[in-house]
């Protein structure tokens, strides 16, 4: 069974639907990129698939092996967020609040858990650094190892690369091409139609004429992407 299924879903806000007819699967190891017009819904799917907003109708199927407290999330960037007074440690530390089930202290699994994501994002040299006075790609990798504390099993990106240089930018979609070589499943919410989409094995357009889930290659030839990109589906 797959990790997800979404089944002719709906989502928006307080009963007024953002976008539906939205279906699609995503296995275990897949690398999902999920595109569309601003404003088309991509962002608020991101958050009905973490329960953080309710779907309007339809259905959200979880596999036994996951469940949505079980995703590791990278919301997009706010100035609130970029500019937290804590350590990077602290910061790491939080994601693994998740699998906690309300214990008051960190555990040494937990601090164990951080630090193998703080040396693997290559910040454990920065850990008692103020995260606020990181570079933006810096900040971004700390906010990657949070997430992955949260899960070894799926990640949710929204716009991750929002804001970065050119070169981070590259930097940064190796690092998620490593994790998911590694086994790790992806979702990513992307503007980048060139480098962000490269590496994924599935696309997910959502837009106000046309929705699309199927492999890379048939994204290329759908209507969905000529009308999106203006390029010939033949």
């Amino acid at each position: 069974m797959a990790y997800i299924t979404c089944k002719d879903l709906c989502v928006g806000y307080e009963g007024d639907a953002v976008a539906e007819n939205i279906n699609f699967e995503l296995e275990a190891g897949d690398y999902l990129c999920v595109v569309g017009e601003n404003g088309a819904g991509k962002s608020t799917l991101m958050k009905t698939l973490l329960h953080l907003t309710k779907p309007i109708s339809g259905d959200i199927l979880y596999s036994d092996n996951i469940t949505p407290y079980e995703v590791g999330y990278l919301p997009q960037q706010t100035p609130v967020q970029m500019d937290f007074p804590a350590s990077v440690e602290e910061i790491v530390l939080s994601g693994t609040l998740s699998r906690k089930k309300f214990k008051p202290f960190y555990s040494k699994e937990d601090k164990a858990v951080a630090k193998d994501n703080m040396k693997k994002m290559d910040i454990w040299d920065l850990r008692k650094s103020s995260f606020r006075f990181l570079s933006g790609g810096q900040k971004q990798r700390v906010l990657l190892a949070r997430a992955l504390s949260a899960s070894e099993k799926l990640l949710v990106l929204d716009e991750p690369v929002s804001g970065l240089d050119p070169k981070v930018t590259t930097e940064f979609y190796q690092l998620i091409k490593q994790l998911n070589d590694d086994g790790l499943s992806i979702i990513m919410v992307s503007h980048d139609m060139h480098e962000g989409l490269e590496n994924a094995k599935h696309i997910l357009h959502i837009g106000r004429e046309h929705i699309f889930w199927g492999t890379k290659d048939d994204y290329f030839k759908s209507e969905a992407a000529e009308a999106f990109l203006g390029i010939s589906g033949e």
